[in-house]
């Protein structure tokens, strides 16, 4: 019987490759994960959780202007960029301590370099070679900087949160998701704020109303969003600002997506086989096409979200030491968009039920929250339900507003559930919240030709 040094040997520590060695541990294997960076991967380092901590702070600036409309007086109050990185590092570092401590507990080595698949069952790390019964690849993905003049004179999101200063002008070139986050996280911090987008909507993919809507509420607190509009060059001037699409700036941010992280890893080389993009093929085993080599997370280039990362890394573990094939199940996924204000949604866009079911129940309202009666913000809240005609089951729902996040998060349990609009109208509704709109939407919207 042939024996390898481990049972799996995981190339990347991120959220999904720390699930599955964790896992595969306490099931008793013998597991190793290399990492030539920190424990915790993009999430916990340079995404999720440090976009999150900027996006609350800036939501200070509003919070302090509604305060008035409540007979608060603030005064004096100031904000510091050093403050705030500082705080946000001692964070994530103690987090990055936490991954560190379960991948002890749970027995897993940890392997410092870059790792390199000499074939099904070898990996090279740091000059040395070592086996293993399965190699699981969780390297996740990077962010893609476009092949312009000038490219080198702008960060991403990686190198935005460790910025020594706030820029004073920013342009942003992207329009998803990363792009509208950080176009909320510098505007509310006091930075101006260009976003240019080649598209003719920011937010492809999603929900045509939630685009909309959020394009105007941006638009509202004061960022400037160009449609159609593509940034060629970059040029440094002389005063060392830079210019980029007609755009005088001190900072421009890519955020024109992100590729599945898989050059140097020798994954080709051995029969593995890639999608056009990069991304490794697996099926809903998150098995790669070559036996005893699997994928999870983001380097697959399916659902790029943390969550599903870690549902897929655990998938692995049990299919592999747990003594059931697990698959993993990517409809109704929740997502947010930690904007401002913030989206959150699940299931179905409008068009993507149309195109699914034929006749679809669209429901949808816009309204002003509480809150800002007192405040005197021009902000409005969008909740949207899309319901299949002939079952009457909810496919999605979706939301623009303040806790979006957090709302849709409950009602993702009942998209997931099948629960039908009647079931929606016959739940009574908690008074006086933004979340009690979706249980009281009764009138159909009109659909677009």
């Amino acid at each position: 019987m042939t024996r390898f040094d481990y049972d799996l040997f995981t190339i990347g520590a991120g959220s999904g490759g720390v699930r599955a060695s964790r896992m595969a541990g306490q099931l008793g294997a013998r597991v190793a994960i290399a990492e030539n960076d920190r424990i915790g991967g993009t999430c916990v380092i340079r995404g999720c959780i440090p976009k999150k901590l900027l996006s609350y702070a800036a939501h200070y600036s509003e919070d302090l202007e509604d305060a008035r409309g409540f007979g608060w007086t603030v005064e004096g109050a100031s904000f510091s960029w050093h403050a705030l990185i500082a705080s946000k590092n001692r964070e994530i570092a103690r987090l990055e301590g936490v991954y560190a401590d379960a991948l002890k507990k749970a027995g897993v080595a940890v392997l410092r370099g870059t790792a390199q698949l000499v074939d099904p069952h070898t990996v090279e790390i740091s000059g040395k070679r070592v086996t293993a019964g399965n190699i699981l690849v969780a390297t996740g993905a990077r962010p893609v900087r476009p092949a312009i003049p000038g490219a080198e004179h702008a960060i991403t999101s990686n190198e935005a949160f460790e910025l020594k200063a706030l820029p004073r002008r920013v342009l942003i070139v992207g329009g998803g998701y990363i792009a509208a986050e950080f176009a909320g996280i510098f505007r509310g911090l006091g930075a101006e704020v260009t976003l240019s987008y080649r598209g003719e909507q920011i937010l492809r993919g999603f929900d045509e109303d939630v685009r909309r809507h959020l394009h105007d509420e941006m638009r509202k607190k004061g960022v400037r969003i160009l449609l159609r509009s593509a940034v060629h060059a970059i040029a440094r001037r002389a005063d060392d600002s830079l210019e980029a699409a007609g755009v005088e700036c001190d900072a421009v941010m890519f955020a024109t997506g992100r590729a599945p992280h898989t050059a140097g890893l020798g994954l080709a080389a051995i029969g593995v086989k890639l999608d056009p993009q990069g991304g490794v093929v697996v099926d809903r085993f998150c098995r790669a096409s070559l036996p005893h080599v699997y994928a999870v997370g983001d380097v697959t280039h399916r659902v790029a979200l943390t969550p599903m990362a870690i549902r897929e890394g655990a998938a692995v573990a049990t299919t592999l030491f747990g003594g059931t094939e697990t698959p993993v199940d990517h409809d109704d996924v929740p997502s947010a968009v930690f904007s401002q204000p913030p989206v959150g949604t699940v299931g179905l866009t409008e068009a993507k039920a149309v195109e699914k079911f034929g006749r679809v129940d669209v429901y949808k309202a816009s309204f002003r929250p509480l809150k800002h009666t007192l405040s005197g913000r021009d902000e409005r809240t969008l909740v949207k339900l899309v319901v299949d005609a002939a079952s009457q089951r909810v496919a999605g729902a979706h939301m623009v507003g303040a806790d979006a996040p957090e709302i849709i998060q409950g009602l993702a349990l009942a998209v997931k559930a099948g629960l039908t609009k009647q079931q929606f109208d016959a739940t009574v509704g908690l008074h006086p919240t933004a979340a009690e709109e979706f249980v009281i939407l009764r009138e159909k919207a009109q659909l677009r030709d």
